[in-house]
Formats: structure tokens, C-alpha cells, sequence
């Protein structure tokens, strides 16, 4: 009977060692097996090893998503050797026979690095004790179980994770262990995975015509059928809570699914779908890995169906990738195969309940408050300002800050690729770009609408991002009477701003010289915003830059405030502090000449 040493990599890249003794070994999800691995790609019994005298053989036992060894798929393959990768589901394993001390390490393996723990203890890959623990074999002790398998208990989420089934209300008002609700969805998963199975077919004995029914006859309908299926199945294990099953099958059948409860948390402020079984989250800038997941590809494309069906959206294999909004205004992308290689992917950026200001954005410490009066006397003098930054730094939410700045009375035009900006004004137009039928025709751009907007005689233009050759249209604008109008572009700092904003305008396909559309921008925009997200997640205005001129073909920038960074707290948290930089904008004796006043000491670098 030989000792099999075995290296599991699973998909976040975490490698652990494991030793198994005896002539064969089992692999799959089924407690039965020897080594145990979870995944909706694992089967119950998806491949064994058995010992020869040539050596261990590797043979496959015919599940779907198969056994490969060094990228082929195999029916059966040896003697395997360390050199070989073996990959099964999401997993990397490699095998090694070797003869084991008592207390012996592998060659050339480190007893531990300063600053990353201790590689894993070895453990006897013998099948689970009762209680779904590993036993050293060396030691009466229990030990925890490796990454993946189902009897693991300890979620591997940097932060802990509430209840996902049991609803945002619920889990607010209980504190909920997250050890036990993090094995209690994992034990769920296959249960939820063969109710959802037979109300399909349930579904399809009866004939019933869904299409017909409203969103509330329908969610009724399909409860019902879910409690008769579950009926079905009699008894559930003790461990499975059948009203939180339901609820989770119910929400993948007529709602979003997992995605649900991570909506309707607050704290959750992103949440991204790798594939149907990989879920992530961001909470408080930090992202973690969410629990629950969907029963398949099949239910990650039916969401995506729920939420572009409604706008007049597509998404198949002709267009394989969509952006829409949900009914809250939070943006969603998605993106389907053979675009994505793993399974369809979404990506939502929720949009906030909560309608932030001014004060809200000094509170959360996003900005200073000298900074957030001045922003608000450059709307209110109708000064055209460009909120520049990096993906998901916050140029949104800040913008729709500024636009609120906006006197009421004033007829405003948004212009967006996906309407999430959320106005408090009586005369608002909004405006949402539209991409193409089937026929691939019917698109109509941003450029397009920034061009009708100009017989819309609008008094201020928000555009929602700038990202191609509406930047030309959105300057003459600008320059035509226009003033006080706001937009976002990428850029990771003013200088760079003004640059993407060149190559945007040269994307228009005018064959202007480039002093010319510096002359333009010069005239046009009077204020650039930066807004930039750091490592801990907060985001912060890190510069509010003036266009003070041009000077031999250079536009000329006079920084106004900024923030300086000092490093990272112990919390790990940014810290630093807004500072003025000792300069006053050129416009303001413009403004001091039309009897408007403003206190020049706040530009002091100690003020701000």
C-alpha cells in the first residue's frame, strides 16, 4: 500500500498539500469520496486513482465537464507523475508517491515565510470523521479541512458574510454566525440545484403560459409550484432549511437569484458575477467572496434576460454583450459567451438609495468643505466643469452632486449611455443613448442626442461620460452659449485629462489642428475635478485644477486645492489632508465686478 502525496491548486491560486494512504483514491463531491471537492463542475464520482505496479493510474468515470491531464482531456492516462497537472472542475492537483517520515517536511519545502503563514498541515487524505473533520494521522486532534471541500465550515471571505438566504430584513435584525451560514448555503447548493431541475419540467408537464401573467402572478404562481416540488421530495436532511431552499429557488426562477439579497444590502456597494458559481462583492471598498451562487449558466442568462428584456435591450450570441440599469438606476453590464470564456458574467454598480450632497461628501471626508462651496459657486456662476478619474473612483456620484448644485427653474438636458444620474429638478430632460436592432441598425450614439440637445434649448448640458467624438460637440456647446454645463472622462490626473479630451475630439473624425482644439478647450472648459480611488477604497477629490490660459501652444493649469496623502493608517486606511494651494481663480474678479462675494481666505493652504 503506497503514500500518495497530493498538490491541490484551486481557482483563487491557494495551493495545500494533502496525504493519502492506501491502493486507491476517489475523487468527487460525494461525502464517500477521498478527496473531497466542491463545484457545480464536480461530479459525485468524477475520477479515481489506482495503484500499479507501474506506478498510480488516473481514469476518468465519465462525467460531463471531464478529466484532464496537461491541457487533453483523458479516459484513462499513467503512471502519473508530479510533473503532470491534472485538472478537475476549477482545481489544479499534481500527485507524488514518496515514503513519509513521521514528522517529515517535503524536500525543499520552507517551514514558513516571514510574513505569509505557514503552509498547511499534512493530513491523511482517509475519508471524513462524522463530524466532517480531517484527522492528522499522527494526532487525535482534528484538523480543518482543505479549501473546497463541503465539510469545511470556515469561509475563506477576508471579512465575515452574513446569511445570504435569509433576506437583507432578516439578517439585519439577527447577529448570524458566519460559519454556519456560509456551510448551510453550501450544503444547500445541491438541493437547490434539483428543485430548480424538476419546476422546470414541472413547468413544462403543465404547459403553463408564463408570458401572459404580470410579475405578481407570476412570482405567486411559481411559489406554488415550488412548495408542491418540494412536497415531492418529503423530508429534508436536518441541516437544510427548507423555507430558506425556497426562497432561493423562488429567486432564481422569477427574480435575480443570489443577487437578491446583495441588492437590497446596503452595504453592498458592487457586485460582480465571474460565473455561476463565483460570485464577489465590494462592501466599504474591500472586495470578498460571496457564498451563495447560481445552479448554472442557464440561470446566470436567464437574470440577464430579467433585467435587458424590459428596456428593449438584447443580448445572444450576435451580440454578446449588453449595458442596461435595474428599476433603482444601478448600472449592469453583461457578457456571454464565447466573449466570456468561464460562463456569462454581470457586473452591477448599485446605485445608492441615499441621495448625496454636499454636506454628505464632506462627511464621508470625500472633500473639504472650502472645496465643496467653491464647486458650488462655479455651478452656480455657470462655470463648465469636466469630473475627471479613474473606473469606478466616484466621477459619477460626484457629478450627480454638482448637477444638484444647479438653481431650480433652470431646463437641464442629461445625456447618458445607461440614465443613472438622479436630478432634483422640475425642468429635466433625460436623454438615453440607444445601440442597434438586429438588423445592426437603429444606434443612436451620445454624439447623436449631445446634437439634438443643442434645438432642445437647453440652459445646461450633463453628460454622463465623454468618450468619443461627442467631446467636440460637447465643447462648441460650451463655447455657444451653453455655459454651466458638467461631464466625466477617464484620466488619472488634469494634466492627462486635457490630453484624453485632444484624442477624444480628434475621434470625431475632423482633421483640426491641434493648436485649434487646444484653443477651444481653453475657452470652453474653466475647471477640472479630479476625483481618485486608493487601495482602501475610499474615494477622494484629490485636485480641483483651473485652465488659466495658453502659453506657447501649451494650455497653462493653476491648481486651486488638492489632497495630500500622508500614507496608510493603522486601520489601513488612507490619511492626509485637503489643503489650499495659496491661488485664486482667474474669473473671480469677473464675478467680484457682477456684486457676487466669496471669501478668497478659504484658497489659504491652511483654510481648506
Amino acid at each position: 500500500m503506497g503514500h500518495l502525496s497530493i498538490q491541490i491548486t484551486d481557482s483563487d491560486g491557494e495551493t495545500r498539500e494533502l496525504r493519502h494512504s492506501g491502493s486507491e483514491l476517489r475523487i468527487g463531491r460525494d461525502k464517500s469520496s477521498e478527496l473531497l471537492l466542491a463545484g457545480w463542475r464536480i461530479g459525485r464520482s468524477h475520477a479515481r486513482l489506482l495503484e500499479s505496479p507501474q506506478g498510480w493510474m488516473l481514469e476518468d468515470l465519465g462525467q460531463f465537464s471531464g478529466t484532464q491531464v496537461n491541457g487533453a482531456r483523458i479516459v484513462r492516462y499513467g503512471p502519473v507523475t508530479f510533473a503532470d497537472q491534472v485538472r478537475i472542475g476549477g482545481y489544479v492537483l499534481r500527485f507524488r508517491e514518496e515514503e513519509f517520515a513521521q514528522d517529515a517536511r517535503p524536500p525543499g519545502e520552507p517551514a514558513g515565510r516571514a510574513g505569509m503563514q505557514a503552509p498547511a498541515a499534512r493530513v491523511s487524505m482517509n475519508p471524513p470523521s462524522p463530524h466532517g473533520q480531517w484527522q492528522d494521522p499522527h494526532s487525535s486532534q482534528a484538523i480543518e479541512p482543505p479549501a473546497g471541500d463541503p465539510s469545511r465550515t470556515k469561509p475563506q471571505a477576508p471579512t465575515p458574510l452574513r446569511a445570504a438566504s435569509a433576506g437583507a430584513g432578516a439578517a439585519a435584525g439577527r447577529a448570524a454566525d458566519p460559519e454556519q451560514d456560509f456551510s448551510a448555503v453550501q450544503a444547500r447548493h445541491p438541493w437547490r440545484q434539483r428543485v430548480h431541475e424538476q419546476l422546470l419540467d414541472t413547468i413544462d408537464l403543465r404547459r403553463r403560459d408564463l408570458s401572459r401573467m404580470s410579475d405578481a402572478e407570476l412570482r405567486l404562481e411559481t411559489e406554488k409550484l415550488v412548495r408542491e416540488v418540494l412536497e415531492r421530495f418529503g423530508e429534508l436532511p436536518p441541516e437544510i432549511d427548507r423555507e430558506a431552499l425556497r426562497k432561493e429557488v423562488l429567486d432564481e426562477a422569477v427574480g435575480l437569484g443570489p443577487l437578491e439579497d446583495l441588492l437590497a444590502d446596503p452595504s453592498v456597494s458592487e457586485i460582480m458575477v465571474n460565473r455561476a458559481d463565483e460570485i464577489f462583492i465590494e462592501r466599504q471598498g474591500r472586495l470578498q467572496r460571496y457564498p451563495l451562487a447560481f445552479t448554472s449558466d442557464r440561470a446566470v442568462l436567464g437574470v440577464i434576460e430579467r433585467i435587458v428584456a424590459p428596456l428593449g435591450r438584447r443580448i445572444d450570441e450576435s451580440s454578446p454583450l449588453v449595458d442596461a440599469r435595474l428599476k433603482d438606476g444601478s448600472r449592469v453590464n453583461a457578457i456571454i459567451p464565447p466573449l466570456a470564456l468561464k460562463g456569462p458574467a454581470i457586473t452591477i454598480r448599485k446605485f445608492s438609495k441615499k441621495r448625496l450632497n454636499g454636506d454628505d461628501l464632506v462627511g464621508y471626508g470625500s472633500l473639504s468643505d472650502p472645496m465643496a462651496r467653491f464647486l458650488q459657486l462655479c455651478v452656480h456662476q455657470r462655470k463648465n466643469l469636466i469630473v475627471s478619474g479613474g473606473t469606478g473612483s466616484g466621477k459619477t456620484t460626484l457629478l450627480n452632486v454638482l448637477s444638484n448644485f444647479i438653481p431650480d427653474g433652470e431646463r437641464i438636458i442629461t445625456i447618458e449611455d445607461a440614465a443613472e444620474l438622479r436630478l432634483n429638478h422640475t425642468h429635466l430632460v433625460s436623454l438615453e443613448s440607444r445601440p442597434s436592432n438586429v438588423e445592426g441598425r437603429g444606434a443612436i450614439s451620445i454624439r447623436d442626442l449631445v446634437k439634438n440637445s443643442l434645438r432642445m434649448r437647453p440652459d445646461r448640458i450633463v453628460v454622463g461620460e465623454c468618450r468619443g467624438g461627442e467631446a467636440l460637440d460637447m465643447l462648441q456647446a460650451m463655447n455657444t452659449g451653453h455655459e454651466g454645463s458638467l461631464t466625466t472622462l477617464h484620466a488619472n490626473t488634469p494634466r492627462d485629462a486635457l490630453a484624453r479630451l485632444e484624442t477624444l475630439v480628434l475621434m470625431a473624425g475632423m482633421d483640426l489642428p491641434i493648436s485649434a482644439i487646444r484653443d477651444q478647450i481653453t475657452s470652453a472648459v474653466d475647471i477640472i475635478v479630479q476625483q481618485t480611488r486608493f487601495a482602501c477604497g475610499s474615494r477622494k477629490v484629490t485636485s480641483i485644477t483651473e485652465l488659466s490660459g495658453m502659453e506657447n501652444g501649451k494650455i497653462q493649469l493653476q491648481e486651486l486645492f488638492r489632497y495630500e496623502a500622508r500614507g496608510y493608517g493603522p486601520d489601513s486606511r488612507v490619511q492626509g489632508d485637503f489643503v489650499g494651494c495659496d491661488a485664486v481663480p482667474t474669473f473671480f474678479d469677473q464675478l467680484r465686478e457682477q456684486g457676487v462675494e466669496f471669501d478668497l481666505s478659504l484658497f489659504n493652504r491652511r483654510a481648506a
